[in-house]
C-alpha cells in the first residue's frame, strides 16, 4: 500500500509517499481503508523536529491522526464494528496518510448520514481541539470571548462552539473571512497592528475569555485586554502561556470518540460547519503541507488516498 513516510527531521522535501507492507488488524483493532484524512499544524512541528522532547519520533515515520473510511477486516474483540461499516475517527501511531491505517475500536464511530467523507476525515483534531478550548474558558450567555485564528481549522469551528453556547464571540481574521464570520453570528475584527484597540471597540466593553489559535504575541494581547489567565487558553504559544499562567489545553483534554461523534452529529446536521479549504491526493501531501505551512486557510485541507 501507499503511505506517507519521512527518514529524518526537515522540510517538507522529506516527506515521501513509499509502498509500505499493508498493516493487519489484531485483538480490538480493525483495518480501514482511508478515504480522507486530514493534515494538521501539529504534524509540520513533529516533522521539523521541534517538538522532539514532547513527541519523539522514531524513523521511518509515518503522520496523521485524523482518518474516514471502510472497515475491510476486524481482529478479535471489535466491538460495535463489522466489515463494511463507515466510520471516522482517530489514531495516536502517525499512521492516517495511508491507503489502509489499523484503528482501535473504542478510537472510532459510525460515520453519520449526510456527512461528507472529507468532513469526516478532517474531524478530530481540530474538532476536539476546538471543542477543548471552548471547555477551557468557559463562555456563557453574558460574555464575551475572542478568538484569534478565527477563520481557520480550529478557530472555524472554535467560534462556532462557543456561539452555541449564547456567548458574543470577536473573530480575528483576515478580512477576505469576514464575511463568513458574520454570516455565523461573529464578530470579525482584522488582526495585525491594532487590533486591541479594535476588540476593544467590537467588544463596548470588557473582553471576559480568549482563545488564541495561532500564537505569535496573542497571549500578552489578551493580558492587555484585561482577560484573566484562567480564562486564556492557547494551543501554540506555551512559554507565553506559562509566563501569565494561562491555559493550554489541546485535543487531548477531549481526544475521545465520544466527543468525536457529538461533533459529527452536530455537522451531519448542519448545526456545525467543518470548512474543508482544498483537498489533494495522497501523492500530492507536499503540496498540501505547502499550503498549509502558509498559515493563511480558511478550514481544513484534506488528504484523500
Amino acid at each position: 500500500m501507499k503511505a506517507v513516510r519521512f527518514h529524518e527531521y526537515g522540510g517538507i522535501d522529506v516527506l515521501r509517499g513509499e509502498e509500505v507492507e499493508c498493516p493487519v488488524s489484531g485483538p480490538g483493532k480493525m483495518l480501514v481503508e482511508v478515504r480522507a484524512a486530514g493534515i494538521q499544524p501539529g504534524e509540520v512541528m513533529i516533522r521539523q523536529g521541534a517538538r522532539h522532547d514532547c513527541w519523539p519520533t522514531r524513523f521511518p515515520s509515518g503522520q496523521g491522526s485524523d482518518l474516514a473510511g471502510v472497515v475491510v477486516e476486524v481482529g478479535p474483540q471489535v466491538r460495535g464494528v463489522a466489515v463494511g461499516d463507515e466510520v471516522l475517527g482517530f489514531t495516536h501511531n502517525r499512521a492516517s496518510h495511508a491507503e489502509f491505517v489499523v484503528v482501535d475500536d473504542v478510537n472510532v464511530v459510525s460515520r453519520p448520514e449526510g456527512l461528507s467523507w472529507d468532513v469526516a476525515g478532517a474531524l478530530y483534531v481540530a474538532g476536539t481541539t476546538a471543542y477543548t478550548t471552548v471547555f477551557a474558558v468557559d463562555p456563557g450567555p453574558t460574555d464575551t470571548v475572542v478568538v484569534s485564528g478565527a477563520a481557520g481549522g480550529v478557530g472555524s469551528l472554535a467560534v462556532q462552539l462557543a456561539r452555541r453556547r449564547g456567548a458574543t464571540v470577536i473573530g480575528l481574521a483576515s478580512e477576505r473571512n469576514h464575511t463568513w464570520l458574520k454570516d455565523r453570528g461573529v464578530v470579525p475584527v482584522a488582526y495585525r497592528e491594532g487590533a486591541a484597540e479594535r476588540i476593544r471597540q467590537a467588544a463596548g466593553g470588557n473582553v471576559d475569555a480568549f482563545i488564541d489559535t495561532f500564537g505569535d504575541g496573542y497571549v500578552e494581547l489578551a493580558v492587555e485586554l484585561g482577560v484573566r489567565p484562567e480564562r486564556i487558553n492557547t494551543i501554540r504559544d506555551w512559554q507565553a502561556a506559562a509566563k501569565v499562567d494561562a491555559r493550554t489545553y489541546e485535543e487531548g483534554s477531549a481526544a475521545c470518540a465520544v466527543v468525536v461523534g457529538e461533533l459529527a452529529r452536530l455537522a451531519a446536521r448542519g448545526e456545525l460547519e467543518v470548512p474543508i479549504a482544498r483537498t489533494y491526493p495522497l501523492e500530492q501531501v507536499r503540496d498540501a503541507f505547502r499550503e498549509l505551512e502558509q498559515g493563511h486557510t480558511h478550514g481544513k485541507i484534506v488528504l484523500r488516498p
